[in-house]
């Protein structure tokens, strides 16, 4: 199967370049909702074209990335149950370095936030962030009892 997302000597800048000005543009659409803003929402918005809606690493841009994008319905299974929600938060913000997050295939999001036209505020680019960490935790597999 053939991606029309396919890049290739500059796959990465392309792609990050594209889904950036997407952002900002959804940034500006968004500007008047996203103090109503859910987790949901905002993952959909700015995690789905590379996570997928499913949060399983198939979104429409996985194809096009060095890396697979992690399955996030499966956080808490790789970390023995638990939801590691602060270490999450640390990976979105960018405080946390992880390899295909934050370099040039996936943005830090705390930055994205920071800059867009309807955050500056640091105490919503957190409120943001924990959103979606509440949400990601919310669609963990459920772990069969042995």
């Amino acid at each position: 199967m053939t991606s029309t997302w396919t890049f290739r000597g500059y796959r990465a800048a392309a792609v990050a370049g594209v889904f950036f000005a997407g952002v900002l543009l959804a940034g500006r659409a968004d500007a008047q909702s996203t103090s109503a803003a859910t987790g949901d929402y905002l993952f959909r918005t700015y995690c789905a074209a590379c996570h997928g809606t499913s949060a399983r690493g198939d979104g429409p841009l996985a194809d096009s990335m060095r890396k697979r994008p992690a399955n996030l319905t499966e956080i808490a299974k790789r970390n023995k149950g638990v939801f590691p929600s602060e270490e999450i938060l640390k990976i979105i913000d960018g405080r946390q370095p992880v390899k295909g997050h934050g370099g040039p295939d996936m943005p830090v999001w705390g930055d994205v936030f920071a800059r867009s036209v309807e955050s500056g505020d640091p105490a919503v680019v957190a409120a943001r962030i924990k959103a979606i960490v509440a949400y990601l935790e919310s669609i963990q597999a459920k772990q069969a009892d042995n």
